[in-house]
């Protein structure tokens, strides 16, 4: 990709399309011109653009079908369509099908400047948010899953983060996927062929939880009667998972500390520290600095763990994501219990207007209930549990509007545009595309057109 951008130009008038596109590569851009719509077509095939600017009306493949076929098979690039015929319907068409923006002839190339400035921004960021979602998401992890605005910002970070040896503190509630951000994190990562060792800190004891990290020595205490290896140690060259760090206690705090900065561990029962090369990524469902302030969490720590922080959503703060969870999960737990399971509209309703304090697990363990239970072949209502039908209520759908024709929804962008323009009727012509007669018409005026 050039630094400026790459721009197809199509028009199959000759004399517009040479002036375009000279203007265009004095611009810096690397500029391709196709002089038909077959021919634009022939290129978007053999190469990838940023940008294309379409004429609407061409002989043959016009520009409605170049932009429908290029937002099919290249949804990234920015189309924006001219024509010297514009209308309300040529308008609605275009957006309809694709269209970043619209421009009508004759224009100022200021304008087009502007679009074409705009329309690079906008490629930039969808090309980018689709590779990075590619290359989480094909690393079959399933359960990151989502393509709401939080989500693609939690994809940025992880696709930038992983290729790096810093260490990562991700935060988020209880059920909200931390673990499979820590293991996709490892996995696109240059220690994917190493292990990957999760430790939740809550679900060892205390006492065990040191010897547990760290390993212990023969004799170490009693029933040591051979020496183990920590789990730091099993994990070298690879990653560490440290689950719910924010309920260990000063004394392992300080303990942690020391192997971060330090890069050795110190068995139970040793005299001798042994060098580790780990990966540490930590999360917690608690608000460190909260306990920091408090003096329950030691702020060097925190400070050593939150070198990159990723804040993972709330399922109900991200709801855009629940029909394509709720898919899955219907999917993957039909599949293992040998079933083919149809799904009630009504249920999605329901699901969308429970609050989830559970997050994503409660609505897999949700799902895996209902479909497990089902015996009727249909996901209704009845295989919810009482919780999501006493407390879920359905969003309300949008109420309806009435709608307008074409002819009606001309007639009010015309009275937008001559509102705009003061009444001026020769300047509201020439943005909407027509003459002044024409207009005049439009406007259902039965006068004659003024001289001059």
């Amino acid at each position: 990709m050039s630094a400026s951008g790459r721009i197809l130009i199509v028009d199959d008038d000759p004399a517009s399309l040479s002036s375009l596109g000279e203007a265009m590569t004095r611009e810096g851009y690397a500029v391709t011109l196709a002089s038909s719509g077959e021919e634009a077509l022939k290129l978007g095939k053999e190469q990838e653009f940023d940008v294309v600017i379409t004429d609407l009306r061409m002989l043959g493949v016009d520009g409605l079908q170049v932009l429908r076929v290029f937002k099919s098979s290249r949804p990234e690039t920015a189309m924006i369509v001219m024509t010297g015929f514009a209308s309300m319907e040529t308008v609605v068409d275009a957006i309809s099908a694709g269209a970043h923006d619209y421009i009508s002839k004759p224009f100022q190339l200021d304008q087009m400047r502007l679009k074409v400035r705009q329309s690079l921004e906008t490629a930039k960021l969808l090309r980018e948010n689709r590779d990075l979602r590619e290359k989480v998401l094909n690393q079959d992890l399933p359960g990151i899953i989502g393509s709401s605005p939080a989500m693609v910002e939690v994809y940025k970070t992880i696709a930038k983060v992983a290729t790096t040896d810093a260490t990562v503190l991700v935060q988020g509630e209880s059920g909200t996927g931390k673990e499979l951000v820590a293991r996709s994190i490892h996995r696109l990562g240059p220690r994917k062929e190493r292990p990957f060792l999760p430790v939740n800190c809550t679900s060892v004891v205390e006492s065990l939880l040191e010897s547990e990290l760290f390993g212990y020595v023969r004799g170490a205490f009693t029933g040591a009667s051979s020496s183990k290896r920590g789990i730091f140690e099993a994990a070298n060259r690879g990653t560490v998972f440290l689950d719910e760090i924010g309920d260990t206690s000063p004394a392992m705090q300080s303990k942690l500390l020391r192997t971060l900065e330090s890069g050795e561990v110190m068995p139970v029962g040793g005299n001798a520290a042994l060098h580790v090369d780990v990966r540490v990524i930590a999360a917690t469902n608690r608000d460190l600095t909260e306990l920091v302030n408090h003096g329950k969490f030691r702020e060097d720590l925190y400070y050593r763990l939150k070198v990159v922080t990723i804040q993972l959503p709330a399922l109900r703060d991200r709801l855009s994501d629940l029909p394509l969870l709720f898919d899955f999960f219907v999917k993957r737990y039909s599949t293992r219990r040998g079933k083919t399971l149809a799904v009630h509209p009504d249920v999605l309703s329901y699901l969308e207007g429970f609050p989830w304090p559970g997050n994503i697990r409660q609505l897999e363990n949700v799902v895996e209930r209902a479909v497990t239970l089902n015996a009727s072949g249909v996901f209704t209502l009845e295989d919810l549990p009482d919780e999501i039908l006493r407390h879920g209520r359905p969003r309300p759908k949008p109420r309806s509007r009435p709608w307008l024709t074409l002819d009606q929804m001309q007639e009010r962008y015309i009275q937008e545009v001559v509102e705009a323009t003061g009444g001026n009727i020769t300047h509201a012509a020439e943005i909407l595309g027509i003459d002044r007669r024409t207009l005049y018409r439009k406007l259902g005026r039965q006068q004659a057109e003024p001289a001059g």
